[in-house]
């Protein structure tokens, strides 16, 4: 149940309350014949059917209409009849108020508190005409009254409904920022998927291509091995992939052992020199920023094999209490522009961002490429 229709069927239960209150004085207080009692009874009765049978459903519907218009006025004859027949029934008053506000426009319910105010004054003069100033006076401060009580129920009714129709649009937009978050987890995974196939599986079918179309007759079974050995750690790491585990090189070695190995198989591929070196006190990195270093590595060292016809590559990887350096050097021809913004360098740049890290490139065709990526620990 929403807040604003809980709020109606508080007000409802105020008007039962308050009816069956005022029946049970008109039948308790002493001082009326028995046949105005009847008709007291009779009518606050049907008050109680109408409201149930014709004016809740009304209000339910916001139908300000002349069904509502009616309804009300028939409230009023039969408040009349019941105030003439037991006068204590004007206490009824409090239950028919709240509900002229709810039922019809606020001009034609303060009309409508008016009238329901005068009926009292009337029934008195019909009564004893010389009290009928006091009657007045009472009836002037309860239109008043009435009025307040009206417009602060129309406003509790209104902010009632404010913060449902608020509560529905932060579900609404709860809702909605899950399925973004969702889609923007899916298209992280699959660009991260993207990344770990390139830096994986198409470097070593690439490496195993190159290595199968140069094969030299005196050196064949020598490159065919590494074919075949490049071949098996492509199977290892697709394996490892498909169970969303790290790289294979970092699950029996720790990254710098990783990084050797990486450019050790470099040199063997490309026939081009490539030293290590590692500075600092080694410590253990989370695994998500060892797999940055480790593919930023294979991918610069696949680069300078592919590109930069270099003599020779050096790697260090620099370990501060601050920091964890990665810089790859060679002294090749430089990075082109058409492939300067390739998928690798882009893939390497996404992937320093994933872990804070910075990543910087400088090309010169005289002097090479300097590949760094600089990651807070």
């Amino acid at each position: 149940m929403s807040e604003s229709q809980s709020s109606y069927w508080l007000w409802e239960l105020f008007f039962g309350v308050t009816v069956v209150a005022v029946g049970a004085a008109v039948v308790i207080v002493d001082g009326f014949e028995p046949w105005r009692r009847a008709v007291a009874l009779a009518a606050i009765g049907a008050m109680l059917l109408l409201h149930l049978l014709v004016g809740r459903p009304l209000i339910a519907r916001e139908a300000e209409n002349t069904a509502a218009l009616l309804t009300l006025l028939t409230q009023l004859v039969l408040f009349g009849v019941a105030v003439w027949a037991v006068p204590l029934s004007t206490w009824l008053m409090f239950a028919v108020i709240p509900v002229i506000f709810q039922m019809v426009t606020v001009r034609l319910a303060i009309a409508l508190v008016v009238v329901a105010n005068l009926i009292p004054v009337g029934v008195e003069a019909w009564y004893d005409p010389a009290d009928i100033g006091m009657e007045i006076v009472i009836a002037a401060i309860s239109t008043g009254a009435g009025i307040c009580i009206g417009l602060w129920i129309l406003k509790t009714l209104e902010e009632s409904e404010q913060r449902a129709t608020l509560i529905t649009d932060l579900e609404a937009s709860r809702a909605e920022v899950a399925r973004l978050s969702h889609e923007a987890g899916v298209a992280a995974e699959r660009t991260r998927l993207a990344g770990e196939i390139h830096d994986t599986l198409a470097q070593g079918f690439t490496s195993i291509i190159t290595l199968v179309q140069a094969a030299d007759p005196a050196l064949r079974d020598e490159r065919l091995a590494l074919a075949v050995r490049t071949a098996r750690e492509n199977l290892a790491e697709s394996r490892a992939l498909v169970a969303a585990l790290s790289p294979t090189a970092l699950a029996s070695a720790s990254l710098p052992e990783a990084v050797r190995r990486s450019a050790a198989r470099f040199s063997e591929e490309a026939g081009v020199a490539a030293s290590v070196r590692i500075t600092g006190d080694v410590y253990d990195l989370p695994t998500r920023t060892e797999v940055v270093l480790l593919r930023a590595a294979q991918e610069a060292l696949t680069n300078v094999r592919r590109h930069a016809q270099a003599h020779e590559a050096a790697v260090l990887l620099a370990y501060s209490p601050a920091v964890v350096r990665l810089v790859i050097r060679d002294d090749g021809c430089g990075i082109k522009s058409d492939i300067s913004e390739g998928f690798g360098l882009s893939g390497m740049r996404a992937r320093a961002g994933q872990v804070d890290g910075t990543l910087t490139i400088r090309s010169d065709a005289d002097t090479g490429t300097t590949v760094e990526l600089e990651i807070p620990t």
